[in-house]
């Protein structure tokens, strides 16, 4: 059911088409630029509870959400949680965003472990030094199959790199890209990037209309920025003017269109530009001089290389309900009509109710109002387990702090919510980002995890649960996938102790080469490696195989300090995650210092170290 809300006399849905976001955006113009000195819900006719005393970033931007009071948690007693008699680790309850620092507690390994384990598991390669770290905390890959020859790209923004990995145990880097000459500049061009021209995250499938690969690439919000900090004072909420300064960040707001020719950049074909800022007039022709309003296109677009396209996006600044002290958008979805890539056409915009401004009543319904720490919005756009043009009817959506929704796509114009269903507070951390849906179509079952942002465990513990949704109407929590556990050689009971990041990151994405297969699950799991999961029997999932990597690089000139030693500041995000080629049976594991290529008969089956059977074209599911 679309209940109605109203801004500024305009009706609002809660699924949207482009026509009523930009019309929604011109008709809070005035108050965007009004000084908003009553509650935060003050363009809202419906009744909503009364907002939280406004701090100072109210007065100058409408859109920060002060709308319940500040309940930000207070740091965790240290006596409340920490190792128990038995071995295991109690989690603090709630903690505040407090990704920085260390929390050693009775029991904590003194030193980062410069061990690895593995069971089950067999390294074939490995590969260490800037050249295999783009990033040190996180990263992103894709597969293309050229004249034979297959190449892994792996790119955070300004750094990215190109691997043939034809032969899985002699890697060539083919291309390097940085920004490093210009302190990673993003407003400054150099030999590898225009100015505000970067690598977002991308999808790369085979289009049959232009027989080649065609590459969607996201542009959007910069996560970790300089202007706004976590600290109560120097976050979103009380530092008006580190919010005018995200807002008058430059660059594109949405997605560019590629046809590639070839693996390295220049092989490039600009196809198209998008804007998703509502308020442009063209968007095709958006004003790349002048700040855009939302989110831009989040993580790894959901396109097969087909007719219809899936985006997580924020398209205007209204979208704003979410309590992360250092973000200022809460994403919804868009889908678009891909029929012709180099005129994308979008379709629908949904977003839930709560997660634009006009919303507060019900966004004042979520236990994490006021909290100051939630994640709330899309951070990946849906989980889709069948296309729709192949007869797939249901998306599903986590948002965060949001929870899960079940999304009726069927009709790509016209996305409607069927099922719903809310998670139990884990703060901090990011409580819901990545859904595994490759065994959906087999058993019903889907996989949810957020992933851990604190070193030495401390924030609740971020399980993978399994949810029934054979009845989309109704999804229900029916289990977890088992908690790691360590080795008895490592010397230690739990992973918390092994120092750094301990939870799920992703099951790599949806882009892997091959068919996944039925039954098997592969996690990047921070300190834990690589975990691989059985879920063939949904009632008792169990862990296979794994490979836990050392916590951290050797001595090299590649690293960036004076002496070349591995930096301190990098040492805690150990394993942030996974690629799997499905149909070569190898599993690249991208780590703080390189990456590893492991196989695993028991897991996967014969691993194909070679030129590949069949070239890359399209995800299969």
């Amino acid at each position: 059911m679309r209940v109605p809300r109203t801004i500024t006399g305009l009706p609002l849905t809660r699924r949207s088409g482009a026509f009523v976001a930009a019309a929604v955006a011109t008709a809070t113009t005035a108050a965007l630029l009004a000084p908003a000195n009553g509650s935060a819900n003050s363009t809202a006719t419906d009744a909503a509870p009364a907002a939280a005393t406004p701090g100072t970033g109210a007065a100058t931007d409408p859109n920060i959400p002060f709308v319940c009071d500040n309940s930000r948690p207070q740091p965790a007693d240290p006596g409340s949680y920490g190792m128990q008699l038995d071995g295991s680790f109690l989690h603090p309850a709630s903690t505040p965003v407090d990704e920085e620092n260390p929390h050693p507690f009775p029991g904590r390994m003194d030193d980062y472990d410069t061990k690895s384990y593995s069971k089950n598991v067999k390294v074939e390669a490995a590969y260490e030094g800037a050249d295999f770290t783009p990033d040190f905390f996180h990263t992103w890959q894709n597969i293309v199959d050229f004249n034979g020859r297959r190449y892994m790209f792996q790119y955070d923004r300004s750094e990215g790199r190109v691997y043939d990995i034809t032969d899985v145990r002699n890697v060539k880097v083919v291309e390097r890209m940085s920004r490093n000459d210009v302190d990673g500049d993003e407003s400054k061009a150099n030999g590898s990037w225009a100015a505000y021209d970067y690598w977002g995250a991308t999808t790369i499938q085979w289009n049959a209309r232009l027989n080649s690969y065609v590459m969607v690439m996201s542009f959007e919000d910069k996560r970790q920025i300089d202007e706004l900090h976590p600290e109560p004072g120097k976050d979103k909420f009380d530092n008006p003017a580190g919010v005018a300064a995200v807002r008058a960040k430059q660059g594109l707001k949405g997605f560019k269109v590629f046809k590639l020719n070839g693996p390295l950049k220049k092989d490039w074909q600009l196809l198209a530009t998008v804007s998703t800022d509502s308020t442009q007039a063209d968007p095709f022709k958006s004003d790349l001089s002048k700040p855009q309003q939302g989110s831009g296109s989040l993580d790894v677009p959901m396109w097969d290389g087909g007719k219809y396209l899936f985006l997580a996006v924020a398209p205007n600044d209204t979208y704003a309900n979410t309590e992360y002290p250092t973000n200022l958008h809460s994403a919804g979805y868009q889908s678009w009509d891909m029929s012709d890539p180099t005129k994308p056409r979008l379709l629908d915009t949904w977003h839930l109710e709560g997660q634009v401004k006009g919303e507060e009543a019900a966004y004042a319904k979520n236990p994490r109002c006021g909290n100051r720490t939630s994640w709330m919005g899309a951070r990946m756009p849906l989980f889709i387990p069948k296309p729709v043009e192949k007869g797939g009817k249901y998306g599903f959506a986590v948002q965060g702090g949001y929870g899960l929704t079940v999304l009726d796509i069927s009709n790509p114009a016209d996305m409607k919510q069927v099922g719903h269903l809310d998670l139990p507070p884990s703060v901090a951390g990011t409580e819901g980002d990545n859904i595994d849906v490759s065994q959906y179509e087999k058993t019903g079952m889907i996989y949810l995890s957020g992933y851990p942002l604190t070193e030495d465990c401390y924030e609740p513990y971020k399980p993978i649960w399994q949810i029934d949704a054979r009845d989309p109407a109704k999804p229900r929590v029916v289990g977890q996938l088992p908690r790691p556990t360590p080795p008895k050689s490592s010397g230690i009971t739990d992973y918390c102790q092994r120092r750094g990041s301990f939870g799920p990151k992703r099951t790599g994405y949806y882009t892997n080469p091959g068919k996944q297969d039925n039954g098997t699950l592969v996690y990047g799991f921070y300190n834990a490696g690589a975990q691989i999961f059985d879920v063939d029997n949904p009632s008792r999932p169990e862990i296979d195989a794994y490979f836990v990597p050392k916590a951290y690089g050797t001595k090299t000139k590649d690293w960036p300090t004076e002496n070349g030693e591995f930096p301190d500041w990098a040492k805690g995000n150990q394993t942030h995650g996974v690629y799997v080629e499905w149909d070569r049976n190898i599993v690249w594991v991208m780590t703080n210092h390189g990456i590893y290529a492991v196989s695993s008969r028991e897991s996967l089956g014969r691993p194909n170290l070679g030129r590949p059977d069949h070239p890359f074209r399209n995800s299969q599911f």
